[in-house]
């Protein structure tokens, strides 16, 4: 029989694992939307990837708060 500390600690990774969905699918969708728009407008290339790289810092920040809370949070 499992006690209670072995399984918050198979939760708080589980969690985390669901968690890295929305930073996942954020970054898909994001450099998903610079191949499109390129392909549309050739020329708006560097201002559509320069936008594209701030928002992909700022989900991949969300990725990494989630995992270090998966760690800290007990």
């Amino acid at each position: 029989m499992l006690s209670l500390m072995e399984i918050s600690g198979s939760i708080n990774v589980i969690g985390y694992a669901l968690a890295t969905l929305g930073p996942a699918l954020g970054v898909a969708w994001i450099f998903a939307s610079v191949i499109n728009g390129t392909a549309r407008q050739p020329e708006a290339r560097s201002a559509m990837f320069s936008t594209a790289m701030i928002g992909f810092a700022v989900v991949e920040a969300l990725a990494l708060f989630g995992f270090a809370l998966a760690f800290a949070v007990k």
